[in-house]
C-alpha cells in the first residue's frame, strides 16, 4: 500500500440500523488494530521445547480508536447516546487503498477535552463485538 493521507481514514455509524453508513465525526487521528490471541498447545514432546501455537483457535477482535471534533450537533448526540445506552451498533472504518472493516462494535471510551482558546475535542474507543468483515478497496 502506498502513502495515503490520513484525513482519508474515515469513521462511520449506521445509526438507524437501516445499511446506511454516516460519517460521524471530523476524527483528527485514528487507530484500527487487530488482535489475535493464541492458544498455547506446547508440550514434554513438543520440538526442542519451542512453543507450538494452535492454529485457527484463539479469540480474535477490533479495536477502534480516535480524537477530533464532533461533526455536528446531532452525531455528538448519537455518539453520547450510543455511549450511555451500553449499545451494540454496526460501524464502518474506511482506509483508503486497503478497504473497509465492518461490523458490530462497542463504545467502550468517550473523553471530552478543550483547552480555554480553543475547541471541544474528543477521544473515542470502540471494541468490536462479534465477527467484523472486511471488503478490499477496488
Amino acid at each position: 500500500m502506498v502513502a495515503q493521507k490520513g484525513k482519508d481514514l474515515l469513521l462511520k455509524l449506521d445509526g438507524d440500523g437501516s445499511g446506511n453508513f454516516v460519517t460521524v465525526a471530523g476524527l483528527r487521528s485514528k487507530r484500527l488494530a487487530f488482535n489475535s490471541a493464541t492458544v498455547d498447545v506446547t508440550d514434554a514432546d513438543s520440538a526442542g521445547r519451542w512453543r507450538e501455537l494452535l492454529a485457527g483457535s484463539g479469540v480474535q477482535s477490533a479495536a477502534i480508536s480516535g480524537s477530533g471534533i464532533f461533526k455536528d450537533a446531532e452525531s455528538d448526540e448519537k455518539i453520547r447516546a450510543e455511549f450511555f445506552a451500553g449499545d451494540i451498533t454496526a460501524w464502518q472504518f474506511t482506509v483508503p487503498g486497503l478497504g473497509t472493516v465492518a461490523g458490530p462494535f462497542q463504545i467502550t471510551s468517550l473523553e471530552y477535552t478543550g483547552a480555554h482558546d480553543g475547541e471541544v475535542t474528543f477521544d473515542i474507543a470502540l471494541e468490536s463485538a462479534g465477527e467484523i468483515g472486511f471488503t478490499a478497496a477496488p
